[in-house]
């Protein structure tokens, strides 16, 4: 799939996602929905779903995809970097990215991006994993960037 139809993709979803989210707002609830369905629209993702900080650990949150790390080890791994930088992260080959935590040996590449509230405050990372490498691009970090402000409360 190349970068247009990514984007078309991601905003069709986006368009789905805010006529779900018109109900009263629920975080988790919400956090389900979204994995859900970006998961099934998306043919190169392996696994997705949200890491949530609660007492200064990021704890799995609603996700699809093969079993997750219930607790990421603090300090490492693309998860805490996102949370450290407060910006979104993209690795082409998690191989590569020191301190990677591989909660499953067959996630090759990887994106991040910090989910905030409403004073801006990060309280959880979309996590997405490919099977393949190089699967993330800026069409990925835009509209899953856009996506996740659906989700500020």
């Amino acid at each position: 799939m190349d970068k247009e139809q990514k984007s078309g993709r991601y905003l069709r979803i986006h368009g789905q996602l805010t006529g779900l989210f018109a109900k009263p707002a629920d975080g988790p609830a919400r956090m389900a929905t979204a994995a859900a369905l970006l998961f099934h629209k998306f043919e190169h993702y392996f696994w997705c779903g949200f890491y949530r900080l609660v007492d200064g650990d990021l704890r799995v949150g609603p996700y699809q995809g093969p079993l997750a790390c219930q607790v990421l080890a603090r300090g490492r791994g693309v998860c805490w970097e996102a949370v450290k930088r407060g910006e979104t992260v993209i690795v082409p080959d998690v191989r590569r990215f020191a301190g990677h935590i591989a909660c499953d040996a067959r996630s090759l590449s990887e994106i991040v991006v910090p989910v905030r509230d409403g004073r801006g405050t990060i309280v959880a990372v979309l996590d997405v994993d490919s099977d393949k490498p190089g699967q993330f691009d800026e069409a990925d970090q835009e509209g899953l960037e856009k996506i996740v402000e659906l989700l500020r409360q």
